[in-house]
């Protein structure tokens, strides 16, 4: 007679948000992030993820006044204001963040807009739900004209962070697409996967399935769902107020590639999901490509994790050493 296999039991209820932003208005978001937040914790959630640059706006369509050769006042002026809606880590925005995961209990990955000096850059943040913040992650690769606003992440970021839920990884958008990061995210054991995007592309699901089935992890997708109305009035992209900039598609997959919930279309809303975290090892019984399925001495990734600070002091006189380490 066969011997009963008896599970762990544990199961992580995830909640993903699909909503937009109020573009360039900090406070307005972050009351917005709130309230999806409430609404995410009245499901059970015991971790919520919201999407890329969701503090303070994905600049959907906009060029900032840039053509090769020339800038404009005008996009300057766009950048400055960007500027202004952007986040300190830490700081008053990140407290505020801190407080939401702490009154509803909750995990909380969050894409932000994070400055630091004269450079944003496209961060998420992970806090726990004592409000502490466990991590960031800056974006390595921002994609084509994101380079003009948002400045280059380093290895130093590229970390996971175990917490009671299990371990969680943030990787954002088309980083996806790098296999090295990818691999460097199985390496650390990543579990929860979870993936802020601008992505609504019906070619979106599919990378997500691939990833799951490849990482044998969950992946949590999240995509703004955004009209032109939740950009300011004098936002340089000229339609409709109803028109739609970005169509949502988020989704939660688990390690065998199967869609738990979503593509989410059409609207503003919250997508959840059951997690039974023993999947993960059923699927790595037979793939586990940083463990039995690697071959080491053929196939090695290496990893620099210091942080690139452009301009280091030494010596005894003293400086302001707010460098990018103690950002």
């Amino acid at each position: 007679m066969a011997s009963e296999t008896k599970s762990t039991g544990r199961t992580v209820r995830a909640a993903v948000v699909q909503a937009a932003s109020v573009a360039f208005d900090r406070e307005a978001t972050l009351d917005k992030v709130a309230h999806w937040t409430a609404e995410a914790a009245t499901t059970g959630a015991e971790l919520v993820v919201f999407p890329e640059a969701f503090v303070s706006g994905y600049p959907k369509g906009s060029n900032f006044g840039a053509v090769v050769g020339s800038r404009s006042a005008e996009g300057r002026d766009w950048y400055r204001r960007y500027y202004d809606s952007s986040v300190d880590v830490p700081g008053p925005a990140v407290d505020r963040l801190g407080q939401i995961a702490r009154e509803h209990g909750v995990h909380l990955v969050i894409g932000v807009i994070e400055r630091f000096r004269g450079t944003l850059y496209c961060s998420v943040l992970v806090l726990g739900p004592d409000g502490s913040l466990l991590g960031k992650r800056r974006k390595l690769m921002p994609t084509a004209m994101e380079r003009l606003i948002w400045g280059f992440g380093d290895g130093s970021t590229l970390n996971v962070v175990p917490t009671a839920l299990g371990r969680i990884g943030a990787v954002i958008c088309w980083e996806n697409y790098m296999p090295q990061l990818r691999l460097a995210m199985y390496g650390q054991g990543v579990e929860l996967y979870c993936v802020p995007t601008a992505d609504d592309r019906e070619t979106w699901l599919a990378t997500m399935r691939h990833i799951a089935f490849e990482g044998r992890c969950f992946v949590l997708s999240a995509t703004q769902f955004a009209r032109r109305s939740d950009y300011p009035a004098d936002y340089p992209v000229d339609v409709p107020a109803d028109d739609v900039l970005t169509s949502g598609g988020s989704c939660i997959i688990d390690p065998l590639g199967e869609v738990l919930a979503g593509p989410a279309r059409g609207g503003e809303m919250i997508i959840t999901a059951d997690l039974d975290l023993d999947q993960i090892v059923r699927g790595k019984f037979d793939l586990d490509i940083t463990g039995h399925y690697a071959r080491p001495d053929v196939f090695r990734l290496s990893v620099n994790t210091n942080p690139q600070v452009p301009v280091a002091f030494w010596g005894s006189h003293p400086h302001d050493h707010d460098d990018e380490d103690e950002a």
